[in-house]
């Protein structure tokens, strides 16, 4: 390595070089951002504060703890400057007629619904984890159909407002973290009745300018390395909450935001020398998620979007959670796709691919993985449009899908280790390997088919290590909602009524018979 250069920089300019491949830009696209290097780049220049473990950083695109996440987001970028994926990375405005990135557009069909989940899948493939722009794209898509709702119903100039501000953000391709879950402090609580009412993000004064908000939210993935908060009520709400209700766009770096990174499982790997041990040193482990807290931040009327409207939250919340859903699908099953091979190949090094048991388990994975990837691709066909125009995915389809992630992905992730071995769990450490002392030692005893470099076993290792521990799994379980959420979602959408209408119809039982549970609330 030259003098100078830590290993952060080193792999940015890998990343660098891997983006450029993507670089093809053609006159029409007029976004500001046009790659990933110009994305970097543009986050050097706003002043966000951030701190990690009790220090503020200054850089999130040289920072060990976020540079990973930084590239993994620049790839959104890279994908929509080529030539082979611009179709999918890139759509056209229906509110300018230019072209866009798919990760700032409305969707205006099914269509576009499957191209965003098929541009999912493949940037799960090339990055093997979290590129973070999803939620800023589902919060855009149930603001923009509930701005308009919420004026047809109050008269109110919301959608006007959000449409400025929407078309600011796709001429700039800026990247946007959708805000949405809050504290919530005694959860036996609403918002109201929170001894502290910080625990949910509110209004703490309104002006005729603007409004004052304070609070947090928490687990925001990419809030980092983004250029603007898209805050969100995080559940239905009712008048008493009336304070709660409030939608806006606040700038990474306002006076009063402040965020604080988490940690993440073998974070403390990312150091200048330890490029293997870190599993996955080019994109990191999952989305980078943050704490933002908002101490008396000041929001002008031009970007607030819901001022106190406590009918629509439902709503809001409802169509952002369908189509986040419907999102795991896919970009977990891009994940999954690498994970699937990297077991495999593991398995040709240590020379059990030819086992019986071993393809079938192999075969399994790739089976669950194309199973989750049609519940995604199903939800997205059948979508339908919103009064305001914008489309929707079918709810409970996509409530379906976010729901086998939490099985089949984990299910996956454990055919992995069985395969993988117990080695992945005791392995020494790149200093070990690369010890003048000891290296040869390693080097030996953690070989397997002859001609295969042992540095390759054990990348490989470390890649899985890293795709099946600590954060990845967990935002696997619970991010969109927690397993219960959908839960309750799917039974809701389950329309039971209907169903035993067709039992009845089918036995010719009389329609204005009662059901057992109707007789016996009658009789008490």
């Amino acid at each position: 390595m030259e003098k100078g250069l830590t290993l952060c920089t080193v792999l940015a300019i890998d990343i660098q070089r891997h983006i450029f491949l993507y670089l093809y830009v053609e006159k029409e696209i007029i976004m500001k951002l046009k790659n990933g290097a110009e994305y970097m780049e543009s986050l050097r220049k706003i002043k966000p504060r951030i701190y990690y473990k009790g220090k503020k950083i200054e850089d999130v695109t040289r920072h060990p703890a976020t540079a990973p996440h930084v590239r993994a987001a620049a790839m959104t970028y890279a994908l929509a400057a080529s030539k082979e994926y611009r179709d999918l990375a890139t759509a056209t405005s229906h509110l300018t007629g230019h072209t866009i990135s798919r990760f700032t557009h409305v969707h205006q069909n099914v269509e576009d619904l499957i191209k965003k989940i098929k541009l999912l899948r493949v940037l799960g493939q090339k990055t093997g984890s979290c590129f973070q722009r999803c939620v800023g794209l589902d919060g855009i898509n149930a603001t923009y159909s509930v701005c308009y709702e919420i004026d047809e119903k109050y008269g109110t100039d919301y959608f006007e407002r959000f449409k400025k501000w929407l078309i600011y953000i796709q001429d700039e391709n800026l990247m946007v973290v959708g805000a949405m879950t809050d504290p919530k402090g005694d959860r036996s609580k609403g918002p109201a009745d929170q001894p502290d009412p910080d625990q949910y993000v509110h209004i703490a004064e309104r002006r005729q300018d603007g409004l004052v908000i304070r609070g947090a939210k928490l687990h925001m993935t990419g809030a980092v390395n983004s250029h603007e908060i898209l805050v969100m009520p995080t559940a239905a709400l009712d008048e008493r909450s009336r304070d709660y209700a409030v939608v806006c766009a606040v700038p990474v770096d306002a006076p009063g935001v402040t965020m604080i990174f988490g940690r993440q499982a073998s974070d403390d790997r990312r150091d200048q020398e330890e490029r293997i041990d870190t599993g996955k040193p080019v994109f990191g482990a999952v989305g980078g998620e943050a704490v933002i807290a908002f101490e008396d931040v000041f929001v002008p009327q031009e970007r607030i979007f819901m001022n106190g409207e406590t009918d629509l939250t439902g709503t809001l919340v409802y169509r952002f959670a369908a189509h986040h859903r419907a999102n795991y699908g896919a970009c977990k099953t891009g994940l999954m796709d690498v994970l699937t091979g990297a077991v495999s190949y593991l398995t040709q090094i240590q020379g059990t691919d030819k086992g019986s048991h071993v393809k079938e388990k192999i075969t399994e994975m790739i089976h669950l993985c194309e199973t989750l990837y049609s519940s995604s691709i199903a939800c997205s066909a059948e979508g339908c449009p919103t009064p305001s125009g914008a489309y929707m995915v079918d709810t409970m389809l996509a409530n379906v899908c976010k729901q086998n992630v939490t099985r089949f992905h984990f299910e996956v992730a454990r055919l992995a280790l069985d395969l993988a071995g117990g080695f992945i769990a005791t392995l020494p450490s790149q200093y070990d390997l690369e010890s003048e002392d000891i290296g040869h030692l390693v080097r030996k005893y953690f070989s397997g088919v002859e001609g295969i470099p042992t540095e390759h076993r054990i990348k490989i290792a470390r890649l899985i290590e890293a795709m099946t521990g600590g954060t990845a799994l967990v935002e696997s379980m619970h991010g969109a909602g927690s397993p219960q959420a959908q839960r309750i979602m799917i039974l809701r959408e389950g329309e039971l009524d209907k169903k035993i209408k067709l039992a009845k119809a089918l036995l010719g039982i009389p329609e204005e018979e009662k059901e057992p549970s109707q007789r016996k609330a009658k009789q008490k």
